[in-house]
């Protein structure tokens, strides 16, 4: 019986040991998952409007380059039945 004591003391420390070990392993993969995973309570970098602007003479070409793909698009559609 005593022997079967002893080995129950010692199954139960090899446990109390693996059980460490796995913390510890728990520990370094969280701080794997950190450094790669994105940190969503961190925000995006916003960009600064400054060096950004578009022009007045810009945005009319802009738009006008944009109704005629439109109007091209509608005169297709139109032809098409």
């Amino acid at each position: 019986m005593a022997n079967l004591g002893r080995m129950l003391r010692e199954l139960r420390g090899e446990r109390s040991r693996a059980q460490k070990e796995l913390d510890r392993l728990d520990e370094a993969i969280a701080v794997f998952e950190k450094l790669i995973a994105p940190n969503p309570g961190r925000e995006a970098r916003v960009r600064s409007t400054g060096s950004r602007k578009v022009s007045a003479a810009t945005r009319r070409k802009m738009s006008k380059a944009q109704k005629a793909r439109w109007a091209k698009l509608r005169q297709q559609g139109a032809s098409k039945g």
